[in-house]
């Protein structure tokens, strides 16, 4: 169990948390003794895997890029499982690793690359991601040719010291942040496999079952079961600016931004938004292909720039399943057809006429209600999982921090 340490004396550099058992000041060492530089290099083309280093970790070349990036690889250094990998350009950002990832590979000159000795390969892998790290590559930088560059003082930095604890102590941080990281990494699994859960019960719903020429199903127009809300805020009444996100839904502008982007006195052209109303941004995003179309859930009342398009629903239809029919792609094709770009690349501009010509599917109650309540609790497990990530992450944020110096 960890606990919380204080050193007695002011010049012994010890960290906030350890392991019961240690109570023995760290040491300092200095980074040129505790690195090898090496630069085993390839002799020819495609000798190895390319890979790339990167802020986030160590990639595959094609993960980053898509496809393998330069013309040649000859003469690109090869690395092993536990070499250090430092970027010559962006260091002081964080972009040092040691490669845990991968068995071996090759990595373009232009970075350096060391053995670690006389030290734990696993405690360095850990430390080589914290903030005590990013500090201490920072200070090893000068400024560069531009303000955003800084140049590494590979002098200073090897004569920089930064300090370790004895060898049973740095096994014993290095395997408790192992384990942590290992759980945050299966954990993210779990989230990505339940997103993409969803998105299968989602398709199979809403595109495979219509398209199966199920008799059952009804297709209308958008403009036969909702109408747009008239409602504005001539009179400047309400403060409760709404945006329209494709991944967070319809919240508070506060919320979102940590600021109110609209102003006092400017919103009297906004639309006035109730629990129940739809909502479609035209604005196009990664996970919103065509403009994010979210129903309002919170109890009071909200403004929404008149950018938007605002629908009361008129027919006899479970909101919760149209909102999740319009998190489908099932409508997609229809704007494909007639939908064309704004004035920005990245919105949607359609007529008042098209737009309400937005297909609208639908099954009987019962089954709108089966498909609503198995949605929501992907919906919920999902939330939760996610919930459970960010926790995991902040614990070891939180503990790194207090296990280095």
């Amino acid at each position: 169990m960890l606990s919380n340490y204080s050193s007695s004396n002011g010049l012994e550099k010890c960290p906030k948390l350890r392991f019961p058992g240690f109570d023995e000041p760290w040491k300092s060492i200095a980074f040129g003794d505790l690195v090898h530089e090496y630069s085993d290099r390839t002799k020819e083309e495609n000798e190895d895997t390319l890979l790339s280093a990167a802020i986030e970790g160590m990639f595959l070349n094609t993960e980053l890029f898509g496809h393998q990036r330069g013309a040649s690889n000859k003469g690109y250094k090869k690395i092993k499982h536990g070499t250090m990998v430092l970027s010559t350009q962006n260091l002081h950002l964080g972009n040092a690793n040691v490669n845990q990832r991968f068995e071996h590979g090759m990595v373009s000159p232009a970075y350096k690359t060391y053995d670690i000795i006389g030290c734990s390969v696993d405690l360095i892998a850990q430390w080589i991601k914290s903030d005590a790290a990013k500090r201490f590559f920072y200070n090893a930088t000068t400024v560069g040719a531009s303000v955003c560059r800084r140049n590494v003082e590979w002098d200073t930095l090897y004569e920089q010291s930064l300090y370790l604890p004895c060898r049973d102590e740095q096994e014993k941080v290095a395997k408790f942040l192992a384990l942590l990281s290992n759980r945050i990494n299966k954990q993210q699994q779990f989230v990505a496999a339940l997103k993409k859960y969803k998105r299968g019960v989602i398709q199979h719903i809403f595109r495979h079952s219509f398209a199966q020429g199920n008799t059952e199903w009804t297709c209308v127009r958008l403009g036969d079961v909702f109408k747009k809300v008239s409602r504005r805020n001539t009179n400047g009444m309400v403060k409760n600016v709404i945006t329209n996100s494709a991944e967070y839904g319809l919240v508070p502008q506060r919320e979102f931004f940590e600021k109110d982007i609209a102003v006092d006195g400017n919103t009297a052209n906004y639309y006035v938004i109730e629990e129940g109303d739809f909502v479609y941004n035209p604005r196009k995003s990664n996970t919103a292909p065509y403009g994010p179309f979210n129903r309002y859930s919170l109890s009071e009342k909200g403004i929404i720039s008149p950018l938007y398009t605002c629908l009361v629903l008129q027919a006899d239809i479970y909101p919760s399943y149209l909102a999740w029919y319009f998190k489908s792609d099932a409508w997609h094709r229809y704007i494909y057809d007639n939908g064309s770009q704004g004035v920005r690349h990245d919105r949607v501009s359609m007529t008042d006429d098209l737009l309400m010509g937005i297909p609208v599917m639908f099954p009987d109650r019962t089954r709108q209600l089966i498909y609503a309540e198995m949605l929501d609790k992907i919906e919920k497990r999902l939330q939760a999982a996610q919930k459970e990530y960010e926790l995991l992450v902040s614990m070891k944020v939180g503990c790194v921090q207090q296990l280095f110096i």
